[in-house]
């Protein structure tokens, strides 16, 4: 479906010191920007034509698209443009990323990290909550992981936190062992297991300081509760 002039935004590179634009439907551009292949390229401009300024509708040569990109592909220099340059979203949208990748990099924050003075786990919620406290400013592009150190930094003035792992003994009968041991695997960052001759499952492992809760919750709905769990000394 040809995309519409009127609803597409402009995406930017700046490249060996000039600038190349591209009108494109956001949406579209957005979904190759986080790595989907398009088929068809006219599903994403709005004009096959790259431009020093779009709204001027300054055109480029083919000449200078040459120099620049080694080709005068305009699909595959649509793509280098979306992918490495910038896109001005509509504010909806902008709005619409950001609330997204606070919730993605709250949702790390809350299963890494501990509250040091009661040693459990911050929901996501109190996260988030004192990120807009501080008014920590989110990247839409940028990867939620890369960006989880520098929001600890932003929140630890109001929210205290601690990244650290915790060790556990687990003891499962031999029943539920086979269940138990899938949960320690897929849960934990390291399992030490030891299984003894009557089929029971002897395990040391550790879990991120955030994912205690939901540790014990799995164990619990794998063994109908029926399992011993100590928490070992750093």
């Amino acid at each position: 479906m040809p995309v519409s002039i009127e609803k597409a935004v402009v995406a930017r590179l700046w490249y060996k010191g000039e600038r190349f634009e591209i009108l494109v439907d956001p949406e579209k551009a957005l979904e190759i920007r986080r790595g989907k292949e398009v088929g068809d390229i006219s599903d994403v401009l709005a004009i096959p034509e790259v431009y020093k300024d779009a709204r001027k509708a300054e055109r480029i040569p083919e000449e200078e698209l040459q120099k620049a990109f080694g080709t005068t592909d305009i699909a595959e220099i649509a793509k280098r443009i979306i992918r490495k340059g910038e896109i001005q979203l509509t504010s909806e949208q902008r709005k619409e990323m950001i609330e997204s990748k606070k919730q993605q990099i709250a949702s790390i924050i809350s299963k890494r990290g501990i509250n040091p003075q009661t040693g459990l786990p911050h929901p996501p919620q109190r996260v988030l909550k004192a990120m807009e406290q501080v008014g920590v400013a989110i990247d839409p592009f940028e990867d939620a992981e890369a960006q989880v150190e520098r929001v600890v930094k932003a929140i630890s003035s109001v929210l205290p936190i601690s990244f650290q792992k915790v060790k556990f003994e687990i003891r499962v009968p031999a029943a539920y062992a086979g269940r138990a041991y899938s949960v320690l695997k897929n849960t934990c960052e390291s399992v030490e297991e030891k299984w003894l001759e009557d089929g029971s499952l002897e395990a040391r492992v550790e879990v991120l300081g955030g994912m205690q809760e939901e540790l014990f919750q799995k164990l619990a709905s794998a063994t109908h509760g029926d399992f011993v769990s100590k928490k070992l000394e750093k």
